[in-house]
């Protein structure tokens, strides 16, 4: 035997209240419409819910990735650029090496031995200096391929260092020997008898002169004519007052006649500095200066050390 619900309605005012009978299997079936109602709108509510989720992380997701890119990018820029950096580096390296090789050709010193350690190296491609590259391609590549020629850069760094520490030693040897060379006449004059063989003014002979001689009025001031040591300064019998100046390397040079001598024996001297005073002492026909210059021992011509 079925049972009715039995549902009453208030009407509105305190003593009206109606009575309703509903059959069971009605009220079932709107208890589970409305059952089935609230589960579906659970449902879609709980989905709607998931999908707004899904979609914020989707878009904090996708706002990273943007991130991390545009930084790899600035990350992949900075490596280019330093790789640009490096290929200028090498470039003056070369270019210091260059420059090495053209002060050893103009001061006449024989080319280094040792490699500037970059030849055979080449460049970065530009394929690889690319900004608008996809960061994935061909990174590691440069990468390696900056550190070996960084690797290689600072081997001919040092190797050109070396170069030029021992182009500065030769260039300091030369520049010892060029100013210990004898350069310049030794006083103001006109030349009056020249380097070789001549006939003797005072036996009418041939003979053999070793210097060169300069005459002017007695007193003219003779100057050195390179830098040294004047290692004899006093009287000989037939050349009268003599300076002789040790420049080292060989090389010495000699001042004969001279009426004043104004240095000391030992004494250190530079070119230029005045050394004694033109004269007419010994074996002489008038006032003059007889000038020698000797490379080991042996006389040579003045003239060939005369630039001036």
């Amino acid at each position: 035997m079925k049972k009715d619900f039995k549902i009453w309605l208030h009407t509105g005012s305190e003593t009206s209240i109606k009575e309703f009978n509903v059959p069971q299997h009605i009220a079932y079936m709107f208890f589970l419409i409305i059952f089935v109602l609230a589960a579906g709108l659970l449902y879609l509510g709980f989905d709607y819910y998931t999908l707004k989720s899904t979609s914020f992380n989707n878009h904090q997701l996708s706002s990273k990735i943007a991130e991390q890119k545009n930084e790899i990018k600035s990350q992949r820029k900075q490596i280019q650029n330093f790789a640009i950096t490096i290929s200028e580096v090498k470039k003056q390296v070369k270019n210091l090496c260059i420059f090495e090789n053209r002060v050893r050709l103009i001061a006449d010193i024989g080319q280094s031995n040792d490699s500037n350690g970059l030849i055979g190296i080449g460049g970065i491609p530009n394929t690889d200096l690319d900004y608008n590259l996809e960061p994935e391609l061909k990174h590691n590549n440069l990468i390696r391929e900056m550190h070996e020629q960084v690797a290689q850069t600072n081997l001919a760094v040092i190797n050109q260092t070396k170069n030029f520490e021992e182009l500065i030693k030769e260039l300091h040897k030369k520049k010892n020997i060029l100013a210990s060379t004898p350069s310049i006449k030794p006083v103001i004059g006109e030349i009056s008898s020249k380097f070789g063989y001549r006939t003797s003014p005072f036996t009418g002979l041939k003979e053999f002169h070793s210097g060169l001689d300069i005459a002017n009025k007695k007193g003219t001031k003779v100057i050195a004519t390179a830098n040294g040591r004047v290692s004899y300064a006093g009287k000989k019998l037939l050349i009268g007052n003599l300076i002789t100046i040790d420049h080292g390397h060989g090389i010495v040079t000699k001042f004969g006649h001279m009426n004043k001598i104004l240095v000391k024996t030992g004494q250190k001297i530079k070119r230029g500095d005045v050394i004694g005073l033109m004269g007419n002492t010994g074996r002489s026909t008038g006032p003059h200066v007889h000038y020698e210059v000797r490379i080991n021992g042996a006389p040579v011509n003045p003239t060939k050390y005369i630039l001036n």
